[in-house]
């Protein structure tokens, strides 16, 4: 790990002048940000050269068995041994040359090399199958020979082996039945029927094999992509608990004075007209950083209750109902039966007026949003249904990523607070969307 101390004595400092708060909040967060993000960069450096370095050792350890064994092939019990054998020659080459590859290979890990080692591994394979005849552990070495490319775990050299080695394995046995008289591969003329459908059924046993292991290497990429995405998250979640309160109070008494100045006589109707328009923008600004601290600082200790789905339904709908009717969207609640779960009554309300207010802003002037709640069977199912515009598989997927909203002033901070909530009660909240029809909301908790 490489430790670089003139970067941390040169983290921003405050210029001697006045900031506003803009500029105020701008450097609170790039210092915080530079600090802690240098910080996991240097354990993260460090975990990678750990892991690395396991990796590599465990690699060199492999190959040199696998050196080994290739040079015991080639000078224990050869009957051609002899440098004026052209066939122990030949065979000396293919395992200095193929050990030279595997040795060099993580200094050059491209897929043009790993091609190169695959089509050595062929040479060196059917050399010894034709040199050694009366081997016939050396056919059961040409039928796994595709597995080599298994270890790079690259699909394309995969289904090229594949195809290379049927194609070879066919010529093979049509040398064997039909050109070779010295019956030197009895063991495979005796049942060449036999010999065929054993190596069909070892080249599918190989790609089985293969599915589950590119497919297993996929799901890691996949979680290790989850674990980055997370991290970056926690980072937002720890700058935004840090500047909250540096932000917060410049931000109060900024709105404070505006709100004086928005009283005064003295001032103009379009000054005050401008006073207006600040005062609305901190508005949104405290309502982000509010949303950021419900993110950044869940309260895991909240105190459980029952509660009751069919008056918190009821207490939502009655809240929005006259913002819905702004736009004369109504909130049809139907709910059969009283459905208890086990909650904060708190944030279930907040959860609830999240999904039921993105309902309504969804909606077409006029049309109605349906919410419904029920029990099915150990689970109490809510669905929330409008009939807006919809939306498309790629946006339903991309629901609950920080940032991303698909309202012009949305900061996509809510549908993940709703996510944080639901998975914090063991619940769920799936979408059911379809373009130009609407979009169905069916929330489930135990």
């Amino acid at each position: 790990m490489v430790y670089l101390p003139f970067l941390v004595d040169k983290v921003p400092k405050f210029p001697p002048m006045v900031l506003d708060t803009t500029k105020m909040c701008y450097y609170i967060v790039g210092i915080l940000s530079y600090k802690g993000n240098l910080k996991r960069t240097f354990l993260r450096c460090n975990m990678e050269e750990f892991y690395t370095h396991i990796n590599k050792k465990l690699y060199y350890i492999t190959v040199c068995i696998v050196i080994t064994i290739m040079a015991m092939g080639l000078l224990v019990g050869d009957a051609l041994i002899g440098w004026k054998k052209i066939g122990f020659v030949l065979h000396s080459l293919l395992v200095v040359i193929l050990s030279v590859c595997l040795l060099i290979y993580p200094k050059h890990v491209t897929h043009v090399f790993r091609t190169i080692i695959l089509i050595l591994a062929f040479c060196y394979f059917y050399t010894i199958f034709f040199l050694y005849p009366d081997v016939g552990s050396t056919f059961t070495l040409l039928c796994f020979i595709p597995a080599v490319a298994i270890l790079f775990f690259d699909s394309r050299l995969f289904y090229f082996s594949i195809l290379i080695n049927s194609i070879l394995i066919t010529f093979t046995f049509i040398y064997i039945n039909l050109l070779d008289k010295e019956s030197a591969y009895y063991y495979i003329q005796e049942n060449l029927i036999g010999n065929v459908i054993n190596f069909i059924g070892s080249q599918a046993l190989i790609c089985f094999i293969f599915y589950l292991t590119y497919g297993r290497m996929k799901k890691q990429q996949l979680y290790y992509q989850q674990v980055k995405e997370t991290e970056r998250l926690k980072t937002t979640g720890q700058l935004a608990a840090a500047v909250a309160h540096e932000i917060r109070n410049p931000l109060t008494v900024v709105k404070g004075f505006l709100q004086l100045y928005e009283k005064d006589s003295a001032y103009s109707t379009d000054a005050k007209r401008h006073i207006r328009l600040m005062i609305d923008e901190l508005n949104i600004a405290e309502e982000v950083l509010s949303q950021f601290l419900s993110i950044a600082k869940p309260n895991r200790n909240e105190m459980t209750e029952t509660v009751n789905v069919r008056s918190v339904l009821q207490s939502v709908s009655d809240l929005l109902q006259s913002y819905g009717l702004f736009r004369d969207n109504k909130i049809e609640l139907n709910v059969v039966e009283d459905c208890y779960i086990r909650a904060n009554n708190i944030e279930i309300k907040q959860l609830l007026v999240n999904i039921l207010k993105n309902a309504i802003e969804a909606s077409k002037i006029g049309d109605s949003v349906i919410v419904t709640a029920e029990r099915k069977k150990h689970f109490v199912e809510m669905k929330v249904t409008d009939f807006g515009d919809g939306m498309s598989e790629e946006e339903v997927k991309s629901l609950g990523t920080p940032f991303y909203s698909l309202k012009s002033k949305g900061t996509g901070l809510g549908m993940m607070i709703c996510f944080n909530i639901a998975a914090k009660y063991k619940g769920t909240i799936d979408f059911h969307s379809v373009k130009g029809e609407g979009t169905t909301v069916t929330i489930r908790f135990p």
